[in-house]
């Protein structure tokens, strides 16, 4: 029990090192959505804001509801491909993860209201459930920073482990942000579209991390140490967003949209470690579990401006432009004491731009879309190769009463994860990323 109590007091600093992520971390993650929604809407990078008429283009601008012809029914059924890459002091780990799922389902019903004695037009009511952030990914990192961390034997005060043998680390992370909208939109004088929404969010968060560390005495004794961290963070959020669309002649559209903040209430369960120890020397191996915490907080994201272009060739195709600037120091945490995280929000964190280009092109019942995106990081200090960054491509077929459109999507960028945040002398993981969709969507006529 002795040593047990004493390896519990050591091994205080390697808890702390290892850590899942932290509440500035989270608040970017749960502030980003993904390009996510119907094959069309995917095919063409999301840049649908001046246009509507796509139950996905709702979450942009509410007021493309109302370009919308005839009632629809709309589901689509998504496959994800994520490939990690990391490098850790100069060893190369390649890992993969895979997951299916409906990413978008929804309806929108059109009413025409059309009347001699008011300029306003048809009327349209939509409902959308979209997957606005996927979660699921793995990736391991390992190497030799020979930089130990863990020095001390519970058994032998004489014994220090000063060399290093070499990390191990497992990231692991579940879960989604599931978006629950629902829209009015109305047409007046048949050139303007005018549109409002109010969403509700469901998140889900899981992470798991696994961190080893092999060290040595120099004299043929070897301590191998094992932490493993979970964090499961749950809540719900809200937030509104109203847009216009504006047709000055029959080839331009012009769009504006503001989505306010989401507002999240958010709860957290922490195992924050479940540790052993094992002493070649004794051949013996000490533990330790902390137990699990619970605490609840609230979120606010930042807020977001959508501005955007579109021209049309007659029923030929057309071209769409949009631009979403978001400001990411606006991020704030409460309900607790987070002076410090929200000050590093607003000296580490700044606005941002984010470009979406999307084309259309029609051959009788045949449409063939592409699109590009690029989105800037957040941080101050970040690469440009951070950025996310992707393309586009995609197909649709209609049919009598209804159509089916099919998409890929590919975006890339890097990133770093530093599994030992407190220690300057050991480098970040450096890891690229690269991302996959392949989309299909049925839209049926009401």
């Amino acid at each position: 029990m002795k040593k047990l109590f004493l390896a519990a007091m050591l091994c205080v600093a390697f808890i702390s090192n290892a850590q899942t992520l932290g509440y500035n971390d989270i608040g970017v993650q749960f502030s980003k959505e993904n390009i996510n929604g119907t094959a069309r809407f995917n095919a063409m990078s999301g840049a649908f804001g001046a246009l509507g008429g796509d139950l996905s283009a709702l979450e942009t601008n509410p007021a493309g509801a109302a370009v919308f012809l005839k009632s629809e029914f709309t589901l689509t059924f998504g496959t994800n491909n994520m490939e990690t890459t990391s490098n850790y002091y100069g060893n190369i780990q390649f890992s993969e993860s895979n997951n299916a799922d409906i990413t978008q389902s929804g309806g929108v019903f059109v009413f025409n209201t059309y009347s001699r004695n008011s300029n306003w037009g048809k009327i349209a009511l939509g409902f959308n459930y979209s997957l606005a952030n996927d979660f699921e990914n793995f990736w391991i990192a390992n190497g030799n920073s020979n930089y130990p961390t863990w020095i001390d034997d519970a058994n032998d005060e004489d014994i220090l482990y000063l060399n290093s043998n070499g990390q191990y680390f497992e990231n692991l992370t579940d879960g989604k942000n599931s978006k629950y909208t629902f829209m009015f939109a109305s047409e007046y004088n048949e050139n303007l579209y005018l549109g409002a929404s109010i969403s509700s969010y469901d998140i889900e968060h899981y992470q798991q991390i696994l961190l080893e560390e092999y060290n040595n005495d120099g004299n043929g004794n070897n301590l191998d140490a094992s932490l493993i961290q979970e964090l499961f963070t749950y809540g719900e959020g809200f937030s509104f967003n109203f847009g216009l669309i504006s047709k000055p002649n029959e080839n331009l559209r012009l769009g504006l949209a503001y989505k306010s903040p989401v507002w999240y209430n958010l709860s957290e369960d922490y195992l924050e470690s479940d540790l052993e120890v094992y002493y070649s020397n004794t051949d013996e191996l000490l533990t330790d579990y902390s137990g699990i915490n619970t605490f609840d907080y609230k979120l606010k994201t930042p807020s977001k401006f959508t501005g955007s272009f579109a021209y049309i060739f007659d029923k030929q195709g057309l071209i769409s432009i949009d631009y979403i600037y978001k400001n990411y120091s606006d991020v704030k945490l409460s309900n607790s004491n987070f002076s410090i995280e929200n000050q590093a929000f607003k000296s580490d964190l700044e606005s941002t731009g984010e470009l979406r280009i999307g084309t259309e092109w029609r051959f009788d019942d045949v449409s063939l879309r592409g699109g590009y995106h690029i989105e800037k990081s957040p941080y101050k200090n970040a690469l440009d190769s951070d950025s996310i960054e992707g393309f586009s491509f995609g197909a649709g077929y209609k049919f009598r009463g209804g159509k089916l459109d099919f998409s890929y999507q590919k975006s890339s960028n890097t990133g770093a994860y530093n599994f030992y945040p407190q220690y300057n002398q050991v480098n970040a993981a450096e890891l690229n990323i690269d991302n996959s969709k392949i989309t299909a969507t049925l839209v049926l006529n009401i």
